[in-house]
């Protein structure tokens, strides 16, 4: 199977990630969350649920893992440059995530954000869409505390 690597992370760097997607880049719509935490964050989301996702955090203690609304997933956000990265979710025992397509270096090379509206879902429904649409077991790799 054919896969395009990109890259990206938070500005200082210390969030980095690469991700494996499994269509070329303009086939791919990041999703604009409208809930007001990210509205604030001008964050649009993108995954692919064959693809491979790996983060690697330097730093642990300078990362926020930011929990909102139902409290089902963590928001990563260094602590350093104010960046969100991506967000998680451990669901039936396995890591989705999904990346903040503004993090992507070379982000351009995707569609046009569509707007998504996950807070009128229930928190079932939410994770159900998550483990059929994020990275599934995607790895997180901690270099220091």
């Amino acid at each position: 199977m054919t896969t395009y690597q990109f890259i990206g992370g938070c500005h200082c760097e210390n969030i980095q990630f690469e991700m494996d997607l499994t269509r070329e880049a303009n086939t791919y719509t990041p999703r604009a969350c409208d809930c007001d935490f990210c509205l604030k964050h001008g964050a649009s989301y993108l995954s692919d649920a064959q693809g491979k996702l790996v983060i690697t955090i330097k730093h642990e203690s300078d990362v926020n893992k930011y929990q909102q609304g139902n409290k089902l997933a963590d928001f990563l956000i260094c602590k350093n440059c104010g960046v969100l990265v991506g967000v998680t979710s451990v669901i039936d025992g396995k890591r989705y995530a999904t990346i903040n397509s503004k993090a992507i270096t070379n982000n351009s090379e995707f569609g046009l954000e569509k707007r998504a509206s996950p807070k009128k879902l229930d928190a079932q429904t939410k994770t159900e869409r998550w483990a059929d649409i994020w990275f599934p077991n995607t790895v997180i790799k901690i270099l220091s505390e």
